[in-house]
């Protein structure tokens, strides 16, 4: 995911310390700060626009093996958002597109690989999902499901007679995409949303073996940031916690397996292991 940040200092102590990121600097965008938690997973922070609106998302990413490829697919397919293919610093070919709600999607292909500095303490070394507010899931399905193949995976909601969360797996492995549902139908009314309430919803996903270590291995190092909730059981039977960085972006501490029965729906793909 790629985030804004009102505070460049503020936000490199939290990707930094708390989640324990390798900083390293962006390929794209020179504003910008990439913060590793695996040689292919990463942050971007770039600094907040002077104008700008209340998100503080500017983009979900994804790795291809193909940029120049995925990208005329997408538009033979009639994505006419998909930008020119650009080149990176490091060697990266990215293009950019938007989704059907106007939310910026980037397809990278990887350029040289970064090699993980020893003082790197990443609290997960997974990213196991993106997640983001959605309004119209049938629109998002015809961009994810139907163009790009991702895969269903699991639904729920707060209350049995609504449905607030629907996740679909990318197609060629077990990361996921996580469509935060507002309106009508969900718990979430559509409302003038505070700066809190986005960053709630437009989060990721760190995946961690145990979560009672993983929590104990912050407050041990002091590395839990001053706002955070949780542990607690997820609907989806997952132990989860979050925290969030100084713009209320937040990040999702997430066990790979559940250990107790979902709500709403059972998993109708593999979850990740590790």
């Amino acid at each position: 995911m790629c985030v804004y940040a009102s505070d460049l200092a503020a936000s490199d102590h939290f990707y930094a310390h708390s989640l324990g990121a390798m900083k390293g600097p962006d390929p794209q965008d020179p504003s910008g700060v990439r913060y590793y938690f695996s040689p292919t997973q990463f942050v971007e922070v770039l600094p907040l626009p002077a104008q700008h609106t209340l998100s503080r998302m500017a983009c979900v990413a994804y790795n291809t093996v193909d940029a120049n490829g995925l990208r005329d697919y997408l538009r033979a397919h009639g994505v006419d958002s998909a930008s020119e293919v650009r080149s990176g610093s490091d060697g990266s070919r990215w293009f950019n597109t938007k989704d059907p709600e106007g939310n910026q999607v980037q397809f990278i292909q990887p350029g040289r690989p970064v090699t993980m500095t020893a003082d790197a303490k990443p609290i997960g070394t997974r990213v196991i999902h993106v997640g983001y507010l959605v309004h119209s899931r049938a629109d998002e399905d015809r961009f994810y499901k139907e163009i790009l193949g991702f895969r269903a995976y699991w639904y729920g909601a707060m209350q049995s007679d609504h449905l607030d969360w629907v996740s679909q797996q990318v197609p060629d492995g077990y990361d996921w995409l996580e469509y935060m549902l507002v309106g009508d139908g969900s718990d979430v009314p559509v409302a003038k949303f505070d700066l809190h309430e986005l960053g709630v919803l437009n989060h990721f996903s760190i995946g961690v073996a145990n979560m009672e270590q993983a929590v104990t291995t912050l407050i041990g190092e002091d590395r839990l940031s001053p706002r955070h909730d949780g542990p607690q059981m997820g609907r989806d039977g997952k132990w989860q916690a979050n925290l969030y960085d100084p713009d209320d972006t937040r990040v999702e501490l997430m066990e790979f397996q559940p250990t107790t029965k979902p709500c709403c729906s059972g998993f109708t793909a593999t979850s990740p292991t590790n």
